[in-house]
């Protein structure tokens, strides 16, 4: 029951990733063509668009890990592994997955440590002045959901219950 939740949060939060990156290749297309157009169109570019980017990727990222880790889609290199038992690949496996849960969740405490002194110290963007703490609530709520994907991943790991269709193929 758990699992299935953790499951729908993760599904969700790529979901929602995937509307703001759709959002930034629209804002993209428009401020490129309003850097063609120039002044004879009277648009322009998009004020702050590389601001508006390096935000909403930073979203974006961390909206795809729950998933992505959900669905082992993670890049694998496995020269030295191919030829070892499917009982000792799958405990490799378990290990790798929880030392990227702890990873994830060394960059959610360090995510909570950024957004309170962006708080504390009101920093904002160059040109659109928007505070950063803004950026950094925005990214931990996804950087939270891929450590519970991350644990929910290693536990499957441990007990051998990982699904094969979320796990990584052999070989590749």
């Amino acid at each position: 029951m758990i699992g299935t939740f953790i499951e729908r949060l993760a599904v969700l939060t790529a979901l929602i990733g995937g509307a703001v990156l759709a959002a930034l290749i629209a804002m993209t297309c428009i401020s490129i063509a309003g850097r063609a157009s120039g002044p004879f169109v009277g648009t322009g570019p998009v004020p702050g668009d590389f601001e508006l980017i390096e935000l909403g990727t930073a979203f974006v990222v961390f909206a795809f890990l729950p998933l992505a880790h959900l669905r082992g889609a993670h890049a694998v290199v496995d020269l030295a592994t191919s030829h070892l038992p499917d009982r000792l690949r799958t405990g490799l496996a378990a290990f790798w997955d929880a030392a990227l849960t702890l990873a994830l969740a060394l960059i959610l405490w360090r995510l909570v440590l950024g957004l309170e002194e962006r708080l504390d110290y009101n920093d904002q963007s160059y040109m659109l002045r928007i505070p950063l703490w803004w950026a950094y609530a925005a990214c931990v709520p996804p950087a939270a959901i891929a450590v519970l994907t991350g644990a929910l991943v290693t536990w499957r790991g441990l007990r051998g219950t990982r699904r094969t269709s979320d796990a990584p193929e052999a070989g590749t």
